[in-house]
């Protein structure tokens, strides 16, 4: 008997991520959403099984290219992109199902990484065997090399910045305990929860705050306080009407941006991001992904490995030598915003978006 699963446009907003990667956005979600919706109401798959189908369907593209022959590698290019159509699907469908593990998490970035190795492997080996171009047995090892070098990069930035998070965090509880001031947020996080959000105009969303005093207590409105009258002269305060009764001012949290330096000298940047955002784009354009569909799906597709691989392989480290020195900056940024808690309003420093 089927399930009962919400609409296909309430499961494209519990499974879509809000940024993807523009490959993902508009190759791989019209078709993996509507798979998972049917594979929730039809089956009883588990995002484990999705996991272990896509590693297969990997390993089965890299036989094709293990063969050299075009037509083998027109096959394993189609047969890699099912397998990350997959790959997409099991994560989809762990939060529609609500059935997602740290182990599944586990198992899902592992069979990634050997799926890269094996079908790196077997195509540059195939290519090597047709032609015995040593090139080829170098172009595997890049592409191993840059793989690895992606996802250890990007979890070591994780870390770092997760770091100074923490240790901003900590500075602000300490002088909330203090001086009783705003609770904090970070920009990022505003920008991730709010993807139409323009930067440049919608400041009530995302724009930092001033510094924030103390709660102030106003009287709410309707009461004599508020209306501007004072009580009869002798009555008690607390006898017949209702005394003034004090609300505190709703304070929104004070924002903390850790990438002020790099929109300040890059204005650009916040017009493109919010043009790919409104599309479910993330702004790091050549990532992980698009390396591995440029050397696993366009090169054996147009029969032109050697020139996609040396152009994604570019492109990808544009990209994260773009993403290192966002770092650098941001870690200047952060550096200013533990100093300023040294001075005597001991509040972070916010910039202007606009700046």
């Amino acid at each position: 008997m089927p399930r009962d699963i919400p609409p296909l446009a309430e499961v494209r907003r519990i499974t879509e991520k809000k940024r993807d990667a523009w490959w993902t956005v508009m190759l791989v979600d019209p078709v993996a959403t509507p798979l998972v919706r049917w594979t929730a109401r039809y089956t009883r798959a588990t995002p484990n099984q999705l996991t272990w189908g896509a590693f297969l369907v990997g390993l089965g593209s890299a036989a094709c290219f293990a063969q050299g022959d075009w037509r083998w590698l027109l096959l394993g290019a189609v047969l890699y992109h099912v397998s990350f159509i997959f790959d997409c699907m099991d994560g989809k469908l762990a939060r529609l199902t609500g059935t997602g593990s740290v182990f599944g998490a586990w198992l899902d970035f592992v069979f990634d990484r050997i799926r890269v190795l094996v079908c790196s492997i077997a195509l540059m080996g195939g290519q090597y065997a047709r032609t015995d171009d040593v090139l080829y047995l170098w172009l595997a090892l890049a592409v191993a090399s840059l793989d690895a070098l992606r996802y250890i990069d990007s979890l070591e930035i994780f870390k770092i910045r997760h770091g100074m998070r923490k240790q901003i965090k900590a500075r602000m509880r300490a002088a909330r305990k203090a001086e009783n001031q705003a609770e904090l947020a970070f920009m990022e996080d505003l920008l991730r929860e709010n993807p139409e959000a323009d930067l440049e105009t919608d400041r009530d969303t995302v724009a930092p705050l001033e510094p924030v005093a103390a709660v102030e207590a106003t009287a709410a409105p309707g009461t004599p306080a508020a209306a501007g009258t004072d009580a009869p002269a002798g009555t008690d305060a607390g006898a017949g009407a209702e005394g003034p009764v004090q609300v505190p001012t709703p304070r929104r949290p004070a924002v903390v941006d850790l990438h002020q330096e790099f929109r300040r000298r890059f204005p650009w940047w916040v017009r493109c991001r919010n043009f790919l955002q409104r599309h479910r784009i993330r702004a790091h354009l050549i990532s992980g992904i698009e390396f591995q569909m440029g050397v696993f799906i366009i090169g054996p597709a147009l029969d032109a490995v050697v020139a996609t691989t040396v152009v994604s392989g570019a492109l990808l480290l544009v990209f994260e030598l773009a993403i290192i020195y966002k770092l650098l900056l941001s870690t200047r940024d952060f550096t200013r915003t533990i100093n300023s808690f040294e001075t005597p309003d001991r509040f972070p420093a916010t910039t202007s978006v606009n700046s």
